[in-house]
């Protein structure tokens, strides 16, 4: 009998050791994984009757929860500007799931951070109810709403304004946009009702910011990072003269690397790189690419940041410089910004930040700070180096070189009197439609010169070539005019 029970007992001790286990492994270590797992409704229906934290610009907020009576839940996510914010905010949806800051500053907006640990074992002994962080950004109110009036409607581009000297992003806007209170309804039918109409906007999708997002040719804005190359070799300098035809054989090719048909660059058949680069010229970085080779390019892309991975705190998609099996044709489309270089917005604002700021790049940033329901400031980033992209004395070259362009040269249309722009256009072909070549238009820069405040970077994606030279820098110059109040 006693070996019975002694059996029995053993058997009950361990299913109540496994039980236990099995408990402790779900609360303590797999609380994570099935919170965030799509299939499990009861942590989102539970966040939404909760009061969800603000996102703020400027001390008042662009996504807040607001008190509901509809019957389903406490609260309603709410959006203020929703298409001036859409790409920044995303959307915070029970049909559609969670996108950009609402996603990535989840654990802060609903209280789970563990920075608001103990104003959640408070509230158990108080009995209060369970509130979200408020998250304010860096960026400016009014510049954000500059850089969204300056792009005309029905064009796909973006607008990047950063501080050079801190990495704080002021603005970031694209178009096309979208409400993103179409997408916070509580109910399901109508969300996914609307959302299939945003879906069907053309260029725009949901779930992209396309500032970050877009990987997309750079052209010639991309000769910044080819001049640096250039004047870090023993091979290049200010005043080395380079041959400039007016066009040459690709390495190994029929196919030719041309100059602009409409600009002056064969004017000069040689020439140094301060006429070079204000025209823009192309068939100079030809022989550019096949003195240095792809391990010197690929050593100042990776500096400047391409292929790594950025949060700010969205993610950002790394932009790309392949090296692998890259022919010498290739390696010099590269140089100007075609073939499999591919970029974002954001990245091409880096390299003006770079120039800017002494060859140093600022980690690109987004939250100003983070605030508890007890206005207890939880989380203030502090300015953060990212990279040394140059020497500060071919950073001074470059800053030299970028005054040509709007002086006199591709982007004299973004000039502003009194400021001192100093910035590079960039053209990249990407089709041809009834005999009318598409292309993505460039201009990045920065400004004053003497004392950057501002890195500007404006995009304009599949447009016909006048369309989009003359409102890229139509857009800056409207950029540049309310940085200064001119």
């Amino acid at each position: 009998m006693n070996q019975a029970i002694k059996h029995v007992w053993v058997a009950l001790t361990a299913m109540f050791v496994i039980c236990l286990g099995a408990l402790s492994y779900i609360q303590f270590f797999n609380a994570e994984t099935l919170n965030d797992n799509a299939l499990n409704k009861r942590q989102l229906f539970r966040e939404f009757d909760l009061p969800r934290g603000a996102i703020l610009v400027d001390g008042k907020p662009i996504a807040e929860s607001v008190e509901t009576d509809d019957g389903q839940f406490n609260f309603q996510r709410k959006y203020t500007d929703p298409e001036l914010y859409a790409h920044l905010t995303g959307y915070y949806s029970l049909a559609n799931g969670t996108t950009q800051l609402e996603s990535e500053l989840n654990d802060w907006l609903t209280g789970s951070s563990s920075d608001l640990l103990f104003d959640r074992l408070a509230g158990m002994f108080t009995g209060q109810r369970a509130e979200g962080a408020s998250v304010e950004l860096t960026i400016d109110g009014k510049l954000q709403q500059a850089a969204y009036d300056a792009i005309p409607d029905g064009l796909r581009a973006s607008v990047v304004v950063t501080d050079p000297k801190t990495g704080e992003i002021l603005s970031m806007v694209s178009k096309p946009t979208f409400d993103t209170n179409d997408l916070a309804v509580h109910s399901t039918s109508e969300a996914a009702k609307n959302m299939k109409k945003i879906s069907e906007i053309d260029g725009l999708s949901p779930y992209v910011n396309p500032a970050i997002g877009d990987l997309v040719s750079p052209g010639s804005s991309f000769k910044i990072l080819s001049t640096v190359a250039a004047l870090e070799s023993d091979h290049y300098d200010m005043n080395t003269v380079i041959k400039n035809p007016a066009s040459v054989n690709y390495p190994g090719s029929k196919d030719k690397m041309n100059n602009f048909y409409e600009g002056i660059c064969g004017r000069r058949s040689e020439a140094t790189l301060e006429f070079i680069f204000a025209q823009s010229c192309n068939t100079p970085y030809m022989e550019i690419s096949q003195k240095l080779g792809i391990e010197k390019f690929a050593d100042v892309t990776e500096r400047f940041g391409f292929g790594q991975q950025l949060d700010i705190p969205q993610s950002v998609t790394p932009s790309q410089f392949p090296t692998k099996d890259i022919t010498a044709a290739q390696l010099a489309q590269m140089a100007i910004g075609q073939y499999n270089n591919k970029v974002t917005p954001l990245q091409m604002n880096m390299a003006a930040m770079a120039i800017a700021n002494d060859g140093v790049i600022m980690k690109p940033n987004m939250v100003k700070k983070v605030t508890a329901p007890d206005l207890r400031v939880i989380e203030e980033p502090k300015p953060e180096k990212f990279s040394t992209a140059t020497t500060p004395e071919v950073a001074a070259d470059l800053k030299s070189l970028m005054k040509g362009p709007v002086q006199s040269g591709t982007a004299m249309n973004a000039a502003v009197p009194g400021a001192d722009l100093r910035a590079k256009t960039g053209t990249a072909q990407v089709k041809v439609e009834n005999g009318v070549p598409i292309v993505n238009s460039w201009i990045t820069g920065f400004a004053p010169a003497d004392d950057p405040q501002v890195a500007i970077t404006v995009t304009i994606q599949q447009v016909d070539y006048n369309t989009g030279h003359n409102t890229a820098g139509a857009i800056m110059k409207k950029m540049v005019e309310a940085v200064f109040n001119k």
